[in-house]
């Protein structure tokens, strides 16, 4: 059995390669001149994970990136190996010279995010099937309860999950997103969203989550792994 790590653990261990821990996940994005290079990038970088790449790697591969996504999809965690495998992928894109990196505080238009639905419910198990249904998603490893998080089984689409509510709150909107970024990105995020027009509508939980909100009420929090091991 693979050793998992705690969210402290894993954002420690792959900080200095240029990845961030999200969500159990490690996350890099390594930015490119063409779609040819992004595909060799990807490429070499299935070669160097070798057997392993198949249960821990996922590439999204563009013409002007390549994002690096590293999880043990078995256990749904971050492992030893994973943070092995980010070390190489890392050393495969320096000797292309290539950067991997999770773009915190560049003019890129954003840094490496995982993005989440949060459904506001009286009674999650009576409505998690149909989401589950009508979007096509699964339960996530080890995670198969009535009242679990749904994920996209190809990977394309953001994360379900499901918040109980005590009583109806029917002039509140119950769908919100939820933008899980780098634990050293979220101060910037947070600011520029507020230069936006945004509201900052509770800070209690940070840096676990800020819950913001446009000028008409409609939510959104940004969130990081810290302060969720407490």
């Amino acid at each position: 059995m693979e050793q998992t790590l705690s969210r402290q653990e894993a954002s420690e261990a792959v900080q200095d390669y240029g990845w961030r821990f999200l969500l159990g996940t490690l996350r890099t994005s390594v930015r490119v001149g063409s779609l040819a290079q992004a595909t060799a990038l990807a490429s070499d970088t299935v070669a160097v994970c070798g057997d392993d790449a198949d249960r821990h790697l996922r590439v999204d591969v563009r013409p002007d990136r390549v994002v690096f996504t590293l999880q043990s999809l078995d256990l749904a965690a971050v492992t030893a190996r994973d943070v092995e495998l980010a070390r190489q992928i890392t050393a495969t894109a320096d000797r292309s010279g290539l950067l991997a990196e999770p773009e915190i505080g560049t003019e890129t238009p954003r840094s490496v995010q995982i993005l989440e639905i949060a459904i506001d419910a009286l009674d999650i198990a009576g409505i998690r099937p149909f989401w589950k249904a009508v979007l096509g998603y699964t339960d996530e490893a080890g995670t198969e309860g009535p009242e679990d998080p749904l994920v996209d089984p190809v990977g394309q689409g953001p994360a379900i999950w499901f918040q109980q509510m005590d009583q109806p709150r029917p002039q509140r909107n119950r769908i919100h997103f939820d933008i899980c970024v780098p634990h050293d990105e979220a101060p910037r995020r947070i600011e520029t969203a507020l230069a936006a027009g945004g509201r900052l509508l509770s800070a209690t939980r940070a840096p676990a989550f800020w819950v913001l909100a446009d000028l008409e009420g409609n939510e959104a929090c940004v969130t990081t792994w810290q302060g969720r091991d407490d």
